[in-house]
């Protein structure tokens, strides 16, 4: 069954029923025939590492709030990932950047309202002034030798730490 919030058609109105469709039980409405697939949520992040060490975000929302993270968000509908990264990335740090290669693409939520399909990117700043934005309150760069403490497995992983290193399972495999 899906976690969606649909009780109501968004075309009739009309009360949304649970059928078995597609082999899945789906938000079914039975006046106009409308059958509900929920999208995957994609969030997209960068990896920016210069002379200074790797570029990390302090979370000023749940969950993990107060803990740091690869500069990241969610991907708006119609939008190109590589800009939604670099757009994320201006967002949350002052800081342009340009995406210039692939990092990895993991998937499993994290939590309830993570993302689904989560593209890390490698990008490189063009401009900018570093200065926390967005849903961030702090902007910094870190050695890898004195990283604070990480609130992802997602962010652990791109850096080469396990998920094991404090103490957070990985997200479950899809």
């Amino acid at each position: 069954m899906q976690d969606d919030p649909f009780r109501f058609c968004p075309y009739c109105a009309a009360p949304l029923t649970q059928e078995m469709r597609f082999g899945e039980l789906r938000p079914v409405c039975p006046a106009c025939g409308y059958i509900h697939f929920a999208d995957p949520k994609v969030a997209v992040g960068v990896l920016v590492e210069g002379e200074a060490g790797v570029l990390l975000v302090r979370r000023v929302n749940e969950p993990l709030r107060g803990l740091w993270s690869l500069p990241a968000g969610f991907v708006n509908a119609h939008e190109d990932p590589q800009r939604a990264a670099e757009r994320e990335c201006w967002e949350e740090t002052g800081l342009r950047v340009r995406v210039t290669g692939l990092v990895t693409v993991l998937a499993g939520r994290e939590h309830r309202r993570g993302a689904d399909i989560f593209i890390i990117y490698r990008a490189e700043v063009q401009g900018g002034t570093l200065a926390a934005g967005d849903d961030a309150d702090s902007a910094a760069f870190f050695p890898r030798g004195g990283l604070p403490p990480l609130a992802f497995y997602a962010t652990r992983h791109v850096l080469g730490l396990g998920a094991e290193d404090e103490g957070r399972p990985a997200p479950p495999e899809l």
